[in-house]
């Protein structure tokens, strides 16, 4: 049996990812410049909220608290929220939308390849239906991003300029604490920090086909996992949360 706190504390981890990258892909729908980029949108988020509805529904047996996975979007706090920073970083032009994803796609790929070998055989099916969903997100996202960089100048500045400003909150994908480890040592979860080889592989290879370079500024900005955030997710929590707090537990 999993440790139950550091189980709540992973999945939510896994969820709030998932969670908040669905919340900016959907504030995306009907604002996209084709009609077929709109549809696609649309499909990526849904497939993040799907995996964040599991991830926060297998949470709930392990919550003290019996929360559900309503609760556990709508009515915690930024503090609480335990996303990497990086998701929540706002949609800007297009190339920073295909970057971002990309970024989390090379990340989540990986991610769920191993989970699928959890001892918690729920995990390991959750993981089971989210990897095929993320294999396809890092086709799409790659396509792009190679097409964006090796477009026209001006497609390759705007995916240029996406690169240099998202690439200092990938660190965040990858920070582990005493649950990754504790979790990874009993074979239930992942401890990140072992998949940044495959992350580097493949965001470089994308990268380089695209004519685009990583920057060489080493900063990285940390703190997701413990509740500390940028100023963007506030934001994107006040209007996400509204509704259900004015209406707690409105069904329809």
């Amino acid at each position: 049996m999993a440790d139950t706190p550091a189980m709540l504390t992973y999945l939510l981890r896994l969820g709030d990812d998932n969670l908040v990258l669905a919340q900016r892909l959907g504030a995306l729908i009907a604002r996209m410049p084709e009609l077929e980029e709109d549809i696609a949108v649309a499909n990526l988020g849904l497939d993040h909220l799907g995996q964040a509805r599991n991830f926060y529904s297998h949470a709930a047996s392990f919550d003290p608290l019996g929360r559900d996975e309503d609760q556990f979007a709508m009515l915690r706090s930024e503090r609480e929220f335990m996303n990497a920073v990086l998701v929540e970083q706002p949609n800007g032009d297009f190339a920073h939308t295909i970057v971002r994803q990309l970024f989390v796609d090379a990340y989540q790929v990986p991610l769920y390849q191993a989970l699928m070998a959890s001892t918690d055989t729920e995990l390991a099916g959750i993981a089971a239906k989210a990897v095929k969903e993320a294999r396809y997100h890092l086709e799409y996202s790659s396509g792009w991003v190679v097409e964006l960089g090796d477009g026209t100048n001006e497609s390759h500045r705007r995916s240029q300029a996406a690169v240099n400003a998202l690439w200092p909150f990938t660190a965040d994908l990858f920070a582990s604490d005493d649950v990754e480890k504790t979790l990874a040592a009993g074979g239930v979860g992942v401890d990140p920090a072992c998949l940044v080889g495959s992350f580097e592989a493949t965001v470089r290879s994308v990268l380089a086909e695209a004519q685009l370079t990583l920057p060489s500024d080493p900063y990285q900005r940390l703190g997701g996992r413990t509740g500390f955030h940028t100023e963007h997710l506030g934001h994107l929590l006040a209007e996400m949360q509204s509704l259900y707090r004015a209406h707690p537990g409105a069904t329809w």
